[in-house]
């Protein structure tokens, strides 16, 4: 009635209706529609912004410092050099020498690392006693400090008195100076590196085990097919993408491999790889120009030099994955 009334004294409708009251309607379902289709967006994000904050813009700011001769006491003061950075990076002989570290220990340590972790996954992935006692166990070096697992290994390849040179001794062998000789204290890095890193890939492989069918292992057992069979031809198959994406995690941290070989070297020597070099990594030598030679110009651009090292073996590990799909 008051609808009426308003309608005829003034020939508009009252706020908020309208003709055949559809308004009301029309605003929920549009309110549903940006609930729907906006509320993933709001949920994702935080890690959008954080991502940006933390990982895309140092990326950013990373490589526009490595177009400058910026020093460490000034980072205010930037000097445009344009590309020299990277034409005296590629230049110098640290650099190749460097890589060259990096590629030894990422494959002495990584190789034998995913193998060792499957080994163990394949383990107790059967029913076992004390499993959940075991599975626990392989993730307590995962989670020591890097620190102490270094300081512990580096006394146990002490020259003088470690348990290793020791033990070489009592079977007539010569003790092995391991922190001066570039293939033992390489071997011995990757040493540290494999006892951290086997439990935590093996969990990972296990988790994939668990997830294939057990049909598939009772078909292969009514074809005769052994253990080992059963292993190569049912549980590497199953995991496949799993163990490229830990063959994927280890490439990343074998080029960023920084505070086992640091703690190895016992001082002055951790940031240079040895007197000679013989063990400094890439992250190191990006410590050594940055904090050390206060040249934050050089230390960006191997930063980048990293990057785009780990882009390329992810391009080619994807060319070559296409090949192999192709020729299959």
């Amino acid at each position: 009635m008051a609808t009426s009334t308003t309608k005829a004294l003034t020939g508009e409708e009252p706020p908020g209706t309208t003709g055949d009251g559809n308004t009301p309607r029309r605003r929920g379902a549009l309110l549903h529609r940006l609930d729907v289709k906006g509320a993933p967006y709001a949920f994702v994000a935080p890690f959008f912004v954080v991502f940006a904050a933390f990982s895309f813009y140092p990326l950013v700011y990373t490589s526009w410092i490595s177009l400058h001769d910026v020093e460490l006491a000034t980072l205010d003061v930037m000097e445009w050099v344009a590309f020299d950075n990277y034409v005296e990076l590629w230049g110098d002989s640290r650099f190749w020498n460097a890589l060259q570290n990096t590629i030894t220990i990422g494959v002495i340590s990584t190789v034998p690392q995913l193998m060792m972790a499957l080994g163990l996954a394949h383990l107790l992935n059967y029913r076992m006693r004390a499993s959940l006692f075991f599975r626990v166990a392989s993730l307590v070096p995962y989670a020591t400090s890097v620190a102490a697992a270094a300081l512990v290994f580096t006394m146990i390849f002490e020259r003088d008195f470690g348990m290793i040179n020791w033990a070489l001794g009592s079977v007539g062998i010569d003790p092995v100076d391991w922190e001066a000789d570039k293939w033992p204290a390489q071997a011995a890095i990757s040493t540290i590196v494999i006892w951290r890193w086997t439990g935590y890939n093996a969990l990972l492989y296990l988790a994939a085990m668990q997830a294939i069918p057990a049909e598939r292992y009772e078909a292969a057992s009514l074809d005769g097919a052994s253990r080992w069979k059963q292993f190569t031809h049912v549980t590497v198959p199953g995991i496949r993408s799993t163990i490229v994406f830990t063959i994927v995690l280890s490439t990343i941290g074998a080029t960023q491999l920084f505070g086992e070989p640091l703690i190895f070297g016992q001082g002055p020597n951790g940031v240079t790889g040895g007197a000679d070099n013989q063990y400094q990594t890439l992250g190191l030598l990006l410590y050594e120009e940055g904090w050390k030679n206060y040249q934050m110009g050089r230390s960006a651009t191997v930063a980048w030099a990293m990057f785009m090292l780990l882009v390329l073996a992810f391009v080619a590990q994807h060319l070559i994955k296409r090949l192999r799909s192709r020729t299959s």
